[in-house]
């Protein structure tokens, strides 16, 4: 009974063996993601993943944009020609953009304006903005005659392109503009008294319609080119890419982008940490 207590406390007495040392590249590599080591990467990881999805739903939110722009003025071209009298006056133009129009009326030059920075045949000039007064009513709308020469805006020689006497003039309507699509340049508005401003960056309906002395129309007209008409203005229309443009494929990189860092990542930790286990 002595010599078994004895060997019991021989055993009790013998110091205890150390578990190995765990592999690091035996772990999930979920865990090795948060370790000291690869924290800081994995942080930018994910920043970056996020980045790349977020451009590739942008990328979304403008094809979707380009396709319901494309669809509304698919429709409007498809509509017939809008003779602007009567009953028509009283409609819903400015959801009317890009429908053909065709309006009888007088010009009024005497309050007509220029609007800037518009390029023909790579030469910089303007656009002149004449009020029409409709035939018939008490009314009046914009018409973008066409283009003119910059010298000819800066040396106030509008007036030979005067358009007389009672006039048929055939476009398509336009929304009036009060800021531009990128940037933050403004047209500032006509102060009471102040005389009127000749020269606009934007064709803004309301704010021209400030130092006109009777209403206008809240949209205005782009005169269309026609065989009868060779000289100055130029007429022009509208250069339209209906198109879905190249957002798709954009969407497409930016998400496979985010795949390559969300799918690469955790495969690049374990091979790193396989070879940093075999040096050791």
């Amino acid at each position: 009974m002595s010599g078994r207590m004895h060997e019991l406390k021989k055993i009790s007495l013998a110091p205890s063996e150390k578990p190995a040392d765990i592999d690091p590249a035996s772990k999930p590599v979920i865990l090795r993601m948060f370790n000291r080591r690869w924290i800081i990467a994995t942080i930018l990881v994910i920043i970056g993943v996020a980045v790349n999805v977020r451009l590739g739903i942008w990328q979304l939110d403008r094809l979707a944009q380009r396709r319901a722009f494309n669809a509304r003025v698919e429709a409007q071209i498809n509509q017939p020609v809008l003779n602007l009298q009567g009953s028509s006056l009283n409609e819903n133009l400015s959801g009317m953009e890009y429908r053909k129009v065709v309006v009888r009326g007088e010009y009024d030059p005497d309050h007509e304006v220029a609007l800037r920075n518009q390029a023909y045949d790579n030469q910089i000039g303007v656009h002149l903005l004449t009020p029409l007064r409709i035939e018939g009513t008490n009314q009046a709308v914009l018409v973008d005659r066409g283009w003119v020469p910059d010298s000819d805006f800066v040396y106030n020689g509008w007036g030979q392109y005067a358009e007389p006497g009672i006039v048929e003039v055939q476009g398509i309507i336009r929304a009036s503009q009060s800021k531009p699509d990128f940037g933050r340049r403004s047209d500032p508005t006509p102060i009471p008294g102040g005389g009127p401003l000749k020269a606009w960056y934007f064709a803004n309906v309301d704010a021209i319609s400030q130092q006109v002395p009777y209403p206008l129309l809240g949209t205005y007209i782009q005169e269309a080119p026609n065989q009868g008409w060779t000289g100055l203005p130029y007429r022009t229309q509208p250069n339209l890419e209906l198109t879905e443009g190249p957002h798709m494929g954009y969407a497409i990189q930016w998400f496979t982008f985010a795949a390559i860092l969300g799918i690469g990542y955790p495969f690049f930790i374990r091979r790193q940490e396989r070879r940093r286990s075999e040096i050791s």
